[in-house]
């Protein structure tokens, strides 16, 4: 099953929303991680025209969001439901954190279709909705515990898609990186590194193996692509050609 199908799986569900602009704000959130499925119980107002201004390029996820009568209808078809809450609040409750449970999330979507329930802006989750959840997410926050709905749906959206997707996408590199360089050419950088340094008496007071072996750690440590490597070498031959041209006083 594809990543995109995966996340077909992962409903958003809205319990009494009140406010048009959270609405928006989780829709950018699901459009961000490639949720599709959004289902509102019963919103104070629910304006597509407002919707599309708040949240640009959703209109897709506008269309085809579903609006219901109770919740029980907008979860009715669903397999797992995560709650989310600001702290506990019933004694009985499998709370977790988000990265723990996004993982059986991810699992879930291959079976069925799971469901991320949000409480009211102003009140949460009641306790009949809680009762309805397998598990209830609570994201850890310094003593201010009150989180934005979109900011919420922010985290739970991130990392049940790094769960699902893995971050597999390759980090982008400098437009100009190279390959690695082999181990020849790391002791050619170093070589022409330590005898410039050795030309400026930069070893006077200190032990050259001691500070190679020091440079040797930073530049492990940075994994350097053979064009950062040359660069490294060419400072300990350029040390050498000024010291050459230099008049001799």
């Amino acid at each position: 099953m594809s990543v995109d199908e995966r996340l077909s799986r992962v409903a958003i569900v809205l319990d009494h929303p009140k406010d048009v602009v959270n609405i928006g704000g989780v829709l950018r959130v699901m459009k961000n991680f490639g949720l599709t499925d959004l289902r509102l119980v019963k919103p104070d107002v629910f304006d597509a025209y407002r919707l599309e201004g708040i949240a640009h390029r959703t209109l897709d996820l506008i269309e085809s969001c579903t609006i219901h009568d109770t919740l029980d209808d907008a979860l009715g078809d669903t397999t797992f439901v995560l709650g989310t809450t600001a702290r506990a609040r019933t004694a009985g409750m499998n709370y977790v954190r988000p990265r723990e449970v996004a993982e059986t999330i991810a699992e879930r979507t291959m079976s069925g279709t799971t469901a991320i329930l949000f409480g009211r802006e102003d009140r949460g989750l009641t306790n009949e909705a809680l009762d309805r959840c397998h598990a209830v997410a609570i994201i850890p926050t310094s003593d201010y515990t009150s989180i934005n709905l979109a900011q919420a749906a922010l985290v739970l959206a991130y990392e049940v898609f790094l769960a699902i997707d893995g971050g597999k996408e390759e980090m982008p590199r400098g437009r100009r990186a190279t390959r690695d360089p082999t181990q020849e050419e790391l002791e050619e950088a170093f070589a022409a590194l330590g005898a410039g340094l050795e030309r400026i008496q930069f070893f006077k007071a200190r032990k050259p193996e001691s500070v190679m072996r020091t440079l040797r750690t930073i530049v492990a440590r940075s994994a350097p692509d053979l064009r950062e490597t040359r660069l490294l070498g060419a400072i300990g031959y350029e040390i050498g050609h000024y010291l050459d041209r230099k008049p001799q006083s």
